[in-house]
């Protein structure tokens, strides 16, 4: 019997992947327009609802006075700076074109890994889940964060390469590398063909 599958859909928020954001006009736009990763993560995002896989949409971000920001965090240095990544506002809304439906689950964290301090192993434990199907922005941080955090928690990890990216791609490769020694390494087009 294969393992119950869940597709988690990592930090595709505005502030990251539109061209407005402050992340964005880091380099993710830039990488996630050339590689094509939105409609990549947006394949996988409609394939999993019409088999009915739960669901997970991961945003980062803090509260409007930042209590919870890491003080010492270059990755988390520009939020504070520029005012952004806030909770409840365009910066930490998914993108328009994943927007998630009333019925799934958003799960906010302030770290790097969702699983830091928040209840998504939680919610995957008490939905039978045993492999976790990742899409994201950024594979150097939120893929590959998660990747280690769910293989420690011997969860099967399975990383859809296409529909993730990083800040450039020699990064991205990089990161992909680093994923393939604890994940699968797959793609949109083989998880759609293969659970059909």
């Amino acid at each position: 019997m294969s393992a119950k599958k869940a597709l988690l859909v990592m930090d595709f928020i505005n502030e990251i992947v539109h061209p407005e954001g402050v992340y964005a006009r880091e380099g993710y736009y830039q990488q996630t327009q050339e590689r094509g990763v939105l409609k990549n993560a947006a394949s996988a995002l409609k394939h999993a609802r019409e088999l009915q896989l739960p669901v997970i949409f991961i945003v980062v971000g803090f509260n409007a006075h930042y209590k919870e920001f890491p003080p010492h965090s270059r990755v988390f240095a520009p939020a504070k700076e520029h005012s952004v990544l806030k909770l409840d506002t365009w910066s930490t809304q998914v993108h328009d074109d994943l927007k998630p439906h009333e019925d799934e689950i958003v799960i906010a964290k302030s770290r790097v890994s969702p699983f830091y301090q928040t209840n998504l192993e939680l919610v995957l434990r008490t939905q039978g889940i045993e492999e976790l199907i990742l899409t994201g922005v950024s594979t150097e941080h939120v893929v590959l964060a998660t990747t280690l955090d769910g293989h420690d928690r011997d969860f099967i990890v399975t990383v859809l390469e296409d529909a993730c990216s990083a800040v450039t791609q020699a990064r991205h490769l990089a990161a992909m590398e680093r994923i393939s020694r604890t994940a699968n390494i797959s793609s949109t087009a083989h998880f759609i063909t293969s659970s059909r």
